[in-house]
């Protein structure tokens, strides 16, 4: 069989899995890795072996672009300590505890192959982020585990790269911390340009084809100028998610919006099953490689069972005190809350009038304790911000604890996955023990998904973590009541409803459902259709703004402000296309 016909049954098989998985409460990825072990073992199935480039170039760029898109940056903003220390530190930390251990488990390998190892195990798979999205876990749980694995990947084989080059003597550790720096620092510039540069051209497109066709070469436009300047192309590619994540409701268009999403999930779902697929398929081929170099590969499978027992104890020992560090944090915010509200209250309309703040409080200028100057409606208004997202943080802290139950379900959730796999593969052919290394990995990886994957649904049901459902309706509520106000303000700002009379009246605001409205617009003569709908887009403008405004402050959930920008978008594209007809 030659390529397409091998790509068409993978294509089958990865959306046969997604298609069963929900059925049998399964992830995908349990179902596809077992099913390619089984295939890679059968007789007539010669040994796979794909081009760990192909992964780390070809898939994870645009799946890590995909996730950082998706992730509400408030969320990110807001849990960033915990992020990039699960990111950052924990990996580092795991891979120098795993490098000790296998150059002492494994003969002829030395620290640097060892934590050249150590590196490609550490790393965490994002469908752990998503079995536990499924699940029910807590949003913030959901959040941190979302945003460490979009990270740790390019942690992992920045440590990785330093490691290699570390076997060749090439290497100190102060050019390993230079070199993490500038792949950090220049990565993060690259995305921000990238980022920015696709909000501003696709503003500018209209055909939703054209614009989402561009949207596919966003993530190697971060990536591949990145790698040429020896910086984290990974991290370029999150970057630059992140930002058009951000933007996307300001700068596209409802119909570009939908149809990116569309798009996305498609890719997402053929490109993440198809390197899980894969991973199993290439079993087979990895058991022949090592029992011709070491006559046995049970010893691999032993390491490898050991070093994802020590890295779960490494991210056990880590994580515990990271998040009573920020239990405590949210401690310290509580106790200022009081003041900040009482400087909130203070913070009132001016109507043009300069107000009187003092300034230690107000803008933490020097001067005396009761010192007090004027300042004019718009820097009132920027510090009114700031206060009111610092109050929204300190409630969402307090609302959403990192407890003992949290840490335990972070904790077990940290699956290693494909990028395991296509590290190993990287590792240079005269790399001592390369083969055994490599399967070493594999069954860390596999083993991992397998155990951990699927006894997370039991583990997170006998944690009995808080029900979040009563405070999401009750938000959403709050939200409601909050949108139709905007919705009146917005009617009445646009005057469309008092070119003809009767036609407010007819309107019913935004009080009517969606048939109700449709049945008004029948009776109405063209004119008066026109400003119909003009004024409905109008109201749908306005509650978008008041909602990015919204998340801008963090006064609301991330889940719940998307949650309704896609209700308007939902309208506006069912509106607009009415008019077309």
């Amino acid at each position: 069989m030659d390529f397409i016909t091998y790509a068409v049954i993978g294509v089958l098989i990865v959306a046969a899995a997604n298609a069963l998985g929900p059925k049998l409460a399964l992830a995908p990825a349990l179902i596809l890795v077992p099913v390619g072990v089984a295939i890679s073992f059968l007789p007539f199935v010669s040994a796979v072996e794909v081009d760990p480039e192909w992964i780390l170039v070809g898939v994870l760029p645009p799946l890590l672009y995909s996730a950082a898109v998706s992730m509400p940056t408030m969320n990110f903003r807001r849990d960033f300590t915990a992020i990039s220390g699960l990111s950052v530190l924990l990996v580092i930390l795991s891979a120098v505890v795993l490098g000790f251990l296998m150059s002492l488990l494994i003969p002829g390998v030395n620290l640097a192959t060892g934590i050249a190892l150590g590196a490609i195990i550490s790393p965490t798979d994002a469908v752990a982020t998503q079995m536990v999205k499924k699940l029910g876990a807590p949003p913030r749980v959901v959040a941190v585990l979302e945003g460490e694995s979009l990270l740790n990947d390019a942690t992992a084989l920045v440590m990785l790269r330093a490691a290699v080059a570390a076997m060749a003597g090439g290497i100190s550790f102060g050019g390993i911390a230079l070199d993490f720096v500038w792949a950090v620092v220049a990565a993060v510039v690259v995305g921000l340009v990238v980022g920015g540069a696709n909000l501003w051209l696709r503003a500018r497109i209209t055909n939703p084809t054209v614009n989402t066709a561009i949207s596919f070469t966003v993530p190697y436009l971060a990536y591949l100028p990145t790698e040429h300047v020896h910086a984290s192309g990974l991290v370029a590619a999150v970057t630059a998610g992140l930002v058009t994540g951000r933007g996307a409701a300001k700068f596209f268009k409802p119909n570009h919006r939908v149809s990116d999403a569309q798009n996305w999930r498609t890719i997402e779902l053929i490109l993440e099953g198809g390197v899980f697929f894969l991973m199993g398929l290439e079993l087979w081929g990895l058991i022949g490689d090592v029992r011709e170099e070491h006559n046995s590969a049970i010893a691999a499978l032993w390491v490898g069972l050991v070093a994802l027992a020590v890295t779960l104890a490494v991210r056990a020992a880590f994580v515990v005190p990271l998040l009573a560090g920020l239990a405590r944090s949210a401690r310290r915010g509580e106790s200022i809350k009081p003041r900040l509200q009482d400087l909130g209250e203070r913070l009132t309309p001016t109507d043009g009038e300069p107000a009187q703040l003092p300034m230690r409080k107000a803008f933490g200028r020097r001067g005396k304790e009761d010192e007090v100057r004027s300042h004019s409606p718009e820097q009132v208004a920027r510090f009114s911000f700031r206060v009111n997202r610092k109050l929204a943080d300190i409630e969402y802290y307090l609302s959403a604890p990192l407890g003992p139950k949290e840490a335990s379900l972070v904790v077990w959730a940290g699956m290693r996955g494909v990028v395991t796999v296509a590290a190993a593969q990287t590792l240079p052919a005269d790399t001592p023990s390369r083969s055994l290394l490599v399967l070493t990995a594999f069954t860390a990886a596999a083993a991992s998904l397998l155990i951990q994957g699927g006894t997370l649904p039991f583990v997170t049901r006998a944690l009995r973590l808080p029900d979040t459902s009563a405070e999401e309706a009750e938000e959403r509520e709050r939200l409601h009541l909050e949108m139709r106000q905007t919705a009146q303000r917005a009617i009445s700002e646009s005057g469309y409803l008092d070119t003809i009379p009767g036609l407010r009246e007819r309107f019913g605001a935004f009080l009517r459902t969606a048939e109700q409205e449709d049945d008004q617009e029948q009776h109405l003569t063209p004119l008066a259709r026109e400003n119909f709908v003009k004024a409905r887009l109008a109201m749908i403008e306005g509650q978008r703004g008041e909602l990015l405004r919204l998340r801008d402050e963090g006064v609301y959930s991330a889940a719940v402000l998307t949650a309704e920008l896609a209700i308007l978008d939902a309208e506006e594209i069912s509106l607009r296309m009415r008019t077309e007809e």
